[in-house]
């Protein structure tokens, strides 16, 4: 069954993994890759990406891209979501912090947040506008 539009954007605000596809360079499938993702019903859906990544690259030359979450319990449900790309902008260290405390224990944040700027190079904030949404919940298996 169709997920409402309430609970498609619920599912997403939800701390899921995201499958991130964009198209890529000619003669080469789409990347996909797991990714951090930052979401508020309403809004728009946020990644941090860093700034020479292939991802990023990909994504400025596509002007668009797709996340896709899902879960096997208590029921098999997925919400697919694609739309433009409408900002993109050097990261802070509080969006670092925002999404890490999405996804860690508290108090594994800021140990989280010190390694990645020691180690991951400069950062971007990449904003995407839900365009179209696929989703479903196909109940328990």
């Amino acid at each position: 069954m169709p997920l409402t539009r309430e609970e498609r954007e619920q599912f997403l605000a939800e701390p899921h993994i995201a499958a991130l596809a964009v198209a890529a360079e000619e003669g080469r499938a789409p990347l996909s890759v797991p990714i951090w993702y930052q979401y508020e019903p309403g809004g728009d859906v946020w990644i941090l990406t860093g700034r020479d990544s292939r991802k990023h690259r990909l994504i400025s030359a596509a002007g668009r891209f797709t996340l896709m979450v899902d879960r096997l319990e208590p029921t098999v449900r997925y919400v697919s979501v694609e739309g433009p790309v409408v900002d993109t902008v050097p990261f802070t260290v509080e969006n670092l912090r925002e999404i890490s405390a999405r996804y860690l224990p508290a108090e594994k944040v800021e140990e989280y947040v010190d390694f990645s700027l020691k180690n991951h190079g400069e950062m971007v904030v990449i904003r995407m506008r839900p365009e179209r949404w696929v989703s479903s919940d196909l109940g328990s298996v």
